[in-house]
């Protein structure tokens, strides 16, 4: 299988929305280093907007109904033959139900390969006297405790799996390496999903202050969801 990403893929995937921000029936900023839980029905539109750009959005996704059936890195990959996400990509699950599809897109990009940070590996790849900042992995763990709080749907540690980082520029050079680099997003781009099932969103709005993807400045992002009939 040839998977474009390493050299071949340039250009950028750029796609506008037809959806207006009035119509919404969802809006909401989430702010830098905050959580974001919400379930998304089957139809429904979901809107990511990098308020003032190159800020990294940590997402998880899964099945609202069986958690255990979530977002899968590999299978999305292996499906698209590509290592980047962008407009026309369907997010596959382990069960390899396609969870939502990417209909607009306009910052072209986004990883699916850099995972989210973490205490730890924020020391073992920056300083081990950065261990007390705040990292993703709290985010999400933050998000899904409430979450289960007030659904009573359990959501724990051992469900936080590989995820997608939306405006997170991590090409893949041509040794097979990750590199880190800066943002190719900018203020007001956007990301915009279909739901295809009843889905789970869970996202860390990375803290993250000590690489460029997100230009050492984390920042707020502002979330909107329309329904099916008013999209």
């Amino acid at each position: 299988m040839n998977v474009q990403g390493i050299e071949e893929m340039t250009e950028l995937n750029i796609t506008v929305s037809p959806r207006l921000a009035e119509d919404a029936v969802f809006d909401q900023v989430v702010l830098a280093g905050d959580s974001f839980v919400r379930e998304i029905e089957r139809g429904q539109y979901i809107r990511i907007v990098d308020l003032e750009g190159n800020q990294a959005v940590d997402t998880l996704f899964y099945n609202a109904h069986n958690y255990t059936d979530r977002y899968s890195a590999q299978d999305t990959i292996r499906t698209q033959g590509n290592v980047y996400l962008t407009t026309g990509t369907r997010l596959m699950s382990t069960l390899r139900n396609t969870l939502l599809t990417i209909v607009a897109d306009t910052c072209g990009r986004h990883d699916t390969l850099g995972g989210a940070c973490s205490a730890e590996s924020n020391m073992v790849r920056y300083d081990l006297d950065i261990r007390h900042m705040h990292a993703c992995r709290q985010s999400f763990l933050k998000g899904a405790m409430n979450w289960a709080s007030q659904t009573g749907h359990e959501l724990n540690k051992f469900d936080l799996t590989a995820n997608i980082n939306f405006f997170m520029n991590v090409p893949v050079q041509p040794n097979g390496k990750l590199s880190f680099e800066d943002g190719v997003s900018d203020a007001g781009k956007y990301v915009e999903l279909r739901a295809e099932m009843d889905t789970l969103i869970v996202i860390s709005n990375c803290p993250q202050l000590n690489n460029p993807c997100n230009a050492y400045n984390p920042t707020p992002v502002r979330i909107l969801i329309w329904d099916p009939e008013t999209a």
